[in-house]
């Protein structure tokens, strides 16, 4: 496996083709914008500076990188000779669908079509192409170049060929990777969504402020960062939409978003992303600042 397309220039597709490029793989890197692409590259570009700085790689290292990725606006031009697509698209369902019917249309019979979806049911979208058991997911933390965690999931039809090449995949990336089954919300964030969920409510109730709650969290359970300032990282648009199909997929209420969620991802307040969830963003990326709503 040498050549490997990766759809989505955003957080997670750039992470993703960065981690590729870095181990010698040809990455095609898609999107439908071309700005998207400019801005993916060029927090590549960002993120392999600030390696060289920290002397964990050379300058030769950060260019050979830059230049195993070829950008492309067309899945068509994009998925061509790969040997592996990873869709890192928004985690919307009729979205990832579409790609998938594009791209089973689109490349060679041979190809493995994987989803970095952290929540959708992999067989759900396996379901849409005319290769089921060459579909698998590969779900990468963010940030992807330093987040050691991939979790594999199998879906219904999924091979134990496809499973043993994508697990040995992930082996040579450097990351490590856990198989898990094909329930929403996997395992990761089938724990970490009820408990930001619940930090949300706990906020929702009055029971204590913003920075206490975190910090409850950070010095009681030695989390490296509070539920709430981890959602602000992650975008509550995105805690949402996991704990949604959750709730879709189990039908139990333990799942169901607090309303203060749904109504700050209504009124734009979705984290880092927008400048404002829980803290305010406006002057730092840090979350040092309560935002004022909550202050």
């Amino acid at each position: 496996m040498k050549n490997i397309a990766v759809i989505g220039a955003g957080t997670m597709g750039n992470g993703i083709a960065h981690t590729f490029a870095q181990f010698g793989y040809n990455v095609q890197l898609i999107d439908i914008s071309q700005t998207a692409l400019d801005k993916g590259l060029a927090t590549i570009t960002k993120n392999l500076d600030r390696m060289v700085a920290k002397e964990r790689i050379s300058e030769d290292d950060k260019n050979n990188t830059l230049n195993n990725i070829t950008t492309f606006t067309s899945i068509q031009d994009g998925v061509k000779n790969v040997d592996l697509v990873v869709e890192a698209a928004t985690e919307n369902v009729d979205l990832k669908l579409k790609i998938f019917k594009d791209i089973d249309a689109a490349c060679g019979s041979d190809t493995i079509l994987a989803t970095n979806t952290s929540s959708i049911s992999i067989t759900q979208i396996a379901a849409v192409t005319s290769r089921p058991e060459k579909v698998i997911g590969m779900h990468f933390m963010n940030p992807v170049p330093i987040m050691k965690l991939v979790e594999i999931i199998r879906g219904y039809n999924t091979t134990n060929e496809v499973m043993e090449v994508i697990v040995d995949l992930t082996k040579k990336i450097k990351k490590v990777p856990v198989e898990v089954n094909d329930y929403p919300g996997f395992v990761a964030n089938r724990i970490l969504m009820p408990m930001i969920n619940e930090s949300i409510e706990t906020l929702y109730n009055g029971v204590a402020g913003v920075s206490e709650i975190d910090t409850v969290m950070k010095l009681g359970m030695a989390h490296p960062m509070g539920p709430l300032q981890l959602a602000d990282f992650i975008g509550l648009d995105v805690c949402l939409s996991i704990l949604n199909v959750m709730y879709d997929g189990f039908k139990n209420p333990k799942y169901a978003p607090c309303p203060l969620l749904v109504n700050m991802v209504m009124a734009g307040k979705l984290g880092i992303k927008s400048g404002e969830g829980f803290y305010d963003y406006s002057e730092s990326r840090k979350a040092e600042k309560v935002a004022k709503q909550f202050s």
